[in-house]
């Protein structure tokens, strides 16, 4: 059981640990060894704090030993994104200046090692969180485990491709723009970007540490290599909900299919994928249809980019910030002669935008939950893609020279990364990333289910029915 218990999700791995099958100290050494064997190639866990894990695997054996009672995640090995303050680990998010800091653990970091956890590494990211690839200058980047020449996502990176290369089993994200979304796609596992404010952001960088205010549209989440692994560490840091409940009965439910948007392209070997996995699901009873988009997305977009680039531009250096405002009057002037909202132009706008522009935005955002409560009152939940295409290879070029090459040769402006993140993040809604199959030519395809607000329950519940019945975690080849 020892040798293969890494290829176990986190539930089962809890159920040998109960069940005296394997101790924790033995499943933490089994996950070290693991990391050892794999970090040349994926460069995913960029700090760890061995001492102290291997003292609290002890503990928790110990303490099981005893009888006593202990927690739902007791005795499991875990590691968590650089972007969430682990007590005497490294806390960066990709920032030199902020590496060295002391810091307590973030909320949700807390709650999982109440729980029981074996915290020991922290995961890979870009700088600041702010790019769908996971590098920087402190720790460098992290391979995707399905082809290492190609971006594992980010900006969970590190901790997509470690949960893909079994790691970890479990591992605590967050998501502002796609950030659990996308490496979820790219590797081929499992994440859940929460309602917003389901679970708390304390302890998460940015903003920059000490900040009181929790930011617009962030979320934390967690992150696992099954469905119900992502119930149970939902249950544990939201410190609420069900950890265990059935899948849902996809029979009962109408599902809408959402693939076509001029605003939306999707690469044909990532569509087929999705179309394939529905096309099952209807055959087996589902009730599947294709739908329009839900609301106006290009008003979507124009609404998201303010409300999203007011957090991040907040966070520049105020020197960069000043530069930024001084050239709004230019910027009005290229967007006005049709300049792409992805251009410069329309980032500078975004990142500096007024006060009653943000209200706008918000007016426009409240306007479309309202609207998508109708919709979501025809479909229990809608089904799309995650990205636009599978993973790419890495382009460390900066933003506005990097371009997304689709199957069928078109190129879009790297910034539509976005475009299939806006609906849920914009207007706070749950959404649940299955893998949904493999393209044609080889890599993970990840796709969306979102619910109306505060339906997290139902988004888990259909991704544990396509789980254990139609798709999930495959092994990267070679891992």
């Amino acid at each position: 059981m020892a040798a293969d218990i890494l290829d176990l999700d986190a539930t089962d791995q809890l159920l040998c640990l109960t069940a005296k099958e394997i101790s924790a100290l033995d499943l933490l050494k089994l996950s070290l060894g693991r990391h050892e064997k794999t970090h040349k190639r994926l460069n995913a866990i960029i700090a760890a704090d061995l001492e102290r894990a291997l003292e609290t695997a002890q503990v928790v054996d110990d303490r099981r030993a005893r009888g006593e009672l202990l927690g739902p995640l007791a005795g499991l090995p875990m590691t968590i994104k650089d972007g969430l303050d682990v007590e005497h680990m490294p806390a960066s998010a990709g920032v030199e200046a902020w590496r060295h800091r002391w810091c307590e653990d973030a909320d949700a970091v807390a709650h999982a090692r109440r729980a029981g956890a074996v915290i020991w590494g922290k995961t890979n990211v870009p700088v600041m969180l702010s790019d769908w690839q996971s590098f920087n200058p402190i720790y460098g980047t992290t391979n995707n485990p399905w082809d290492p020449k190609r971006t594992s996502g980010g900006s969970s990176g590190g901790a997509a491709a470690a949960l893909a290369a079994r790691v970890t089993a479990l591992e605590i994200g967050s998501d502002i723009g796609g950030s659990l979304r996308v490496p979820a796609s790219f590797c081929g596992v499992f994440s859940h970007k929460p309602t917003y404010a389901l679970v708390s952001q304390r302890g998460h960088a940015p903003p920059a540490p000490g900040a009181y205010a929790e930011p617009d549209l962030n979320v934390v989440g967690p992150m696992a290599r099954s469905a119900r692994d992502l119930r149970l560490l939902l249950s544990v840091i939201a410190g609420a909900g069900q950890a265990k409940a059935p899948p849902a009965d996809l029979t009962r439910l109408k599902i809408g299919l959402w693939l076509d948007d001029p605003l939306l392209p999707v690469d044909a070997e990532a569509r087929a994928v999705i179309e394939a996995l529905a096309a099952e699901m209807n055959a087996a009873g589902a009730r599947i249809e294709p739908i329009d988009s839900p609301v106006d997305l290009e008003e979507l977009m124009d609404a998201y980019l303010v409300l999203l680039g007011g957090e991040i531009g907040a966070g520049l250096p105020k020197g960069q910030y000043r530069a930024m405002q001084r050239t709004r009057g230019l910027a009005r002037l290229a967007r006005a002669m049709g300049a792409d909202p992805m251009s410069w132009a329309g980032l500078v706008l975004a990142y500096t935008p007024t006060h009653a522009e943000w209200l706008e935005a918000n007016e426009t955002r409240e306007r479309m939950s309202a609207q998508l409560d109708k919709v979501f009152s025809q479909y229990d939940v809608i089904f799309a893609p995650a990205t636009p295409r599978t993973a790419f290879p890495h382009n460390h070029r900066a933003f506005t020279r990097r371009r997304l090459k689709l199957e069928d040769g078109r190129e879009l402006a790297y910034g539509m990364m976005l475009n299939w993140i806006s609906l849920a993040t914009a207007c706070r809604l749950p959404s649940t990333t299955v893998p949904a199959g493999l393209s044609a030519s080889g890599l993970p395809v990840g796709m969306q289910i979102i619910g109306a607000y505060g339906t997290d329950t139902r988004t888990l519940a259909v991704a544990q029915a396509i789980d254990e019945d139609f798709r999930g975690y495959v092994s990267p080849p070679g891992f």
